[in-house]
C-alpha cells in the first residue's frame, strides 16, 4: 500500500459524516451517563442524610453514632453501586461485549477471591463492628497504640484521627482490642494537695463546700462530685482525692476547670498548698570548734 493510498484512506475517514456521527452520538451517551450517576450518587446521599437526621422511633432506636456511621457506610455502598453500574453503561456505549466482559470478570473474580482473604476478612469485620455497635464515627477510642477520634469506618478500613492531627488507618480485619471512651460516662479525678501543718477536717468541709456549687458552674457534671478522702500521705504533703461524673469525654476539661477553680477557692479562705522549701543551717566558727572538741 502507498503513501497514497494512506493518505487516501485518512482522507476519507476523516471526513466520513457517519463516523463522526455515530463518535458523536457516542460521547453523547458517556457524558449523560456520567452526568446522571454523579447526580444520582449526590441525590442519594441527601435523601441518606435526611433519612437519618430524623429520629427513628420504635423499637429499633438509633443514637447519633450509629446514626453517622450507617450513614456514612450507605453513602460509599450507594456510590460503588451506582459507578459500577455506569462503567457498564459506558462500555456498552462503545458497542462493548458486556456479557463476555461479566462472565470473565466473574471468573478473575473467584481466582482472585482465593487469594484475596485478608479482603474478605477486612469487610466481614467491618460489617460487625457497625452490627454489634462496637464504636461509630465520631467515638474516641483506643486501638492498639493509636488513640483518637474515629472519622470514618469503611468496607475495609477505619480510620482514626490522634487530637495531635495524626491519622491512623486500620484494615478492619486488623482491629482486635478497642477501647471506647465515648459510650459511658466518664469520671473526673482531682487530687488535692494540703500542707500537714493544715487542720484536715477544716479542709475537708471547705472542699465539700466548694463541691456543692460545682453542678451548677458546669452542665458536664452528672452527678454531685464526691471527697474521698485523704488518698496518700507523702513526706511533704497530704493527697486528697475529689471524683466528679461527668458526660462522655468531659472529664478532661472539667478536672482541669476544678483544679484552677479549688486552687483560688482555698486561697480565699487561708489553706496554703505545700510546696518545696529549703532550710539553710549555718554554723559559727566556735559552734564548730566546740563540737571538734568534743569529739576528741
Amino acid at each position: 500500500m502507498t503513501i497514497e493510498s494512506l493518505y487516501q484512506t485518512a482522507f476519507e475517514m476523516m471526513t466520513d459524516e457517519k463516523m463522526w456521527v455515530g463518535l458523536g452520538w457516542i460521547f453523547l451517551k458517556v457524558i449523560l451517563i456520567t452526568a446522571a450517576a454523579y447526580i444520582i450518587v449526590i441525590v442519594t446521599r441527601v435523601i441518606i442524610r435526611k433519612t437519618f437526621s430524623v429520629k427513628i422511633r420504635g423499637p429499633l432506636k438509633y443514637n447519633q453514632r450509629r446514626q453517622q456511621t450507617l450513614s456514612k457506610l450507605l453513602e460509599n455502598v450507594v456510590a460503588y453501586v451506582v459507578y459500577f453500574v455506569a462503567i457498564i453503561a459506558v462500555l456498552s456505549a462503545f458497542t462493548i461485549d458486556i456479557t463476555g466482559l461479566i462472565a470473565g470478570a466473574g471468573v478473575l473474580g473467584l481466582a482472585i477471591g482465593f487469594g484475596a482473604q485478608n479482603l474478605v476478612r477486612d469487610i466481614i469485620t467491618g460489617f460487625f463492628i457497625i452490627f454489634e455497635d462496637q464504636f461509630s464515627v465520631g467515638d474516641y477510642v483506643r486501638i492498639g497504640l493509636a488513640e483518637g477520634t474515629v472519622e470514618e469506618i469503611g468496607l475495609r478500613t477505619t480510620k482514626v484521627k490522634a487530637w495531635t492531627g495524626e491519622l491512623f488507618i486500620f484494615p478492619n480485619g486488623t482491629i482486635t482490642d478497642v477501647v471506647n471512651f465515648s459510650i459511658h460516662n466518664s469520671i473526673a479525678v482531682v487530687d488535692v494537695n494540703i500542707s500537714y501543718e493544715s487542720d484536715i477536717a477544716k479542709v475537708e468541709n471547705l472542699i465539700v463546700e466548694f463541691l456543692d456549687t460545682l453542678q451548677n458552674r458546669y452542665e458536664q457534671i452528672i452527678k454531685p462530685a464526691e471527697l474521698l478522702g485523704v488518698q496518700n500521705l507523702t513526706t511533704t504533703e497530704v493527697v486528697m482525692r475529689i471524683t466528679a461524673e461527668t458526660l462522655p469525654m468531659q472529664h478532661f476539661a472539667i478536672a482541669r476547670s476544678m483544679r484552677r477553680d479549688l486552687k483560688e477557692f482555698l486561697d480565699q479562705r487561708g489553706v496554703e498548698i505545700p510546696y518545696p522549701r529549703m532550710v539553710m543551717v549555718q554554723r559559727s566558727p566556735e559552734a564548730s570548734n566546740s563540737t571538734a572538741i568534743a569529739k576528741k
